[in-house]
């Protein structure tokens, strides 16, 4: 059965777990991953130079490229035969970026995702509404083996069929729902267009992730759907979703479980540490996974970290809200999306030029991505072939747009901005 007490240990003891933790992870890479100590060798570096939580600082970063350079299996500490499930997510060239767990990381990203699902209200013998993908991506697998660990009914939904979601919610009145926030908005329109109000909708708490959303989001949810909206964070390539999550009733900061996951916050440019409170990339060391711990992983991801909260009694630091990306990822419904994943895909159809662009817009709650790109045939079926391109290779649906030759803009001597954001702020 789930027990949150670890949320409170003492400070001290806390730390102390980690060093541990951070020693056994450094040493289990150094003996079993190559790559790894590779890596060490070159900085002059080995297990026995991580004497304190400080000296991490010294060790070299993991970056998205080692798992791309090392898939699909290179960076794993276990040999394949103990693998009990692999997820992927997409990479920059449309080569999925691999991730492995054993027995003991399933036992791990259970627990976290446990710990997260009961900070966002939920509770033992309530009803889970599981509207995240099932697959490849961790959302659908990780949220449901969570939900389990805690003691929820699990319906296990996964993404689309808003119609049929909408008619589960009604007859099976689950108490928790968990998808990405624009989804959440979705099914909020289609209770509307079904005569609900919140007073008749029986979720109680929603456990939002996978994608950016505002305070201004936020609101919306709660107001239409009549619940509490809090924030699950998470990356494949740590665990999945349960690195940290908001409380439902705080809702100021993801609490980061650091008896699992180290966090640091580095600056952007030079990589140099700082202190909590300071704004810059956050970097993630997975202390308890086995099959593939990451030593200081660059998420990219923009934010802060600030104290725990005493009125929880819960002493691990929080995550402010991120801030953006120190990279130029987009995230287009819960789907990771580079612009150089869309280039790619333009080399398969010798009409198409290399000139492009991509506009980013709202269409109601959802995020919309049209691309636009210079082609020597204006036709509809050239239009709905890079469409199903796109969506063969990269995971997502976007609008085509044809231009003609010369129509788009040209660098100027500097980077050419390939993105156009007009979503407006919300």
């Amino acid at each position: 059965m789930f027990n949150p007490s670890a949320e409170a240990m003492p400070l001290p003891a806390l730390r102390a777990l980690q060093l541990d933790r951070l020693q056994a992870t450094a040493a289990c890479l150094y003996e079993r991953v190559p790559a790894y100590r590779e890596k060490f060798a070159q900085a002059g570096l080995g297990p026995s130079d991580l004497t304190s939580l400080d000296d991490l600082r010294r060790f070299p970063f993991t970056r998205k490229n080692d798992l791309r350079d090392h898939s699909p299996f290179g960076l794993c500490a276990v040999d394949r035969a103990q693998l009990r499930r692999v997820h992927a997510s997409s990479g920059t060239s449309g080569k999925a970026t691999v991730v492995g767990y054993d027995d003991n990381d399933l036992n791990v990203f259970a627990e976290v995702v446990a710990r997260s699902l009961y900070a966002g209200g939920a509770r033992p013998g309530m009803l889970f509404h599981n509207a995240y993908g099932y697959g490849l991506f961790t959302g659908g697998l990780g949220a449901h083996a969570g939900a389990e660990r805690l003691g929820l009914g699990v319906v296990p939904v996964s993404g689309g069929g808003t119609e049929r979601q909408v008619q589960l919610i009604e007859d099976l009145e689950p108490e928790v729902v968990a998808c990405t926030p624009s989804y959440a908005l979705v099914l909020a329109d289609a209770l509307a267009r079904r005569g609900h109000t919140p007073g008749t909708i029986s979720l109680q708490y929603a456990v939002l992730g996978a994608e950016p959303w505002s305070d201004t989001m936020r609101q919306d949810v709660q107001t239409r759907l009549g619940l509490r909206a809090t924030n699950i964070y998470g990356l494949s390539e740590i665990i999945g979703p349960g690195v940290s999550c908001e409380d439902a009733q705080e809702q100021n900061g993801a609490y980061l479980w650091e008896d699992h996951f180290y966090p640091e916050i580095v600056d952007p440019v030079t990589g140099e540490h700082l202190p909590d409170g300071e704004d810059g990339v956050l970097v993630l060391t997975s202390m308890s996974r086995t099959a593939m711990p990451l030593l200081r992983y660059w998420t990219g991801d923009i934010t802060r970290l600030l104290p725990g909260d005493n009125r929880t009694g819960r002493t691990m630091r929080r995550m402010d809200r991120i801030r953006g990306r120190s990279d130029d990822m987009l995230i287009l419904r819960g789907v990771n999306v580079y612009p150089t994943q869309i280039e790619a895909v333009l080399t398969h159809l010798t009409e198409l030029s290399p000139h492009y662009q991509l506009v980013l817009s709202r269409s109601g709650s959802l995020d919309e991505l049209r691309l636009r790109v210079e082609s020597t045939r204006l036709d509809h079926a050239l239009r709905l072939e890079v469409i199903r391109l796109v969506k063969a290779q990269v995971g997502v649906t976007i609008e085509c747009e044809l231009c003609e030759a010369g129509s788009l803009p040209r660098s100027q001597g500097g980077k050419l901005p390939r993105v156009v954001d007009g979503r407006g702020t919300r």
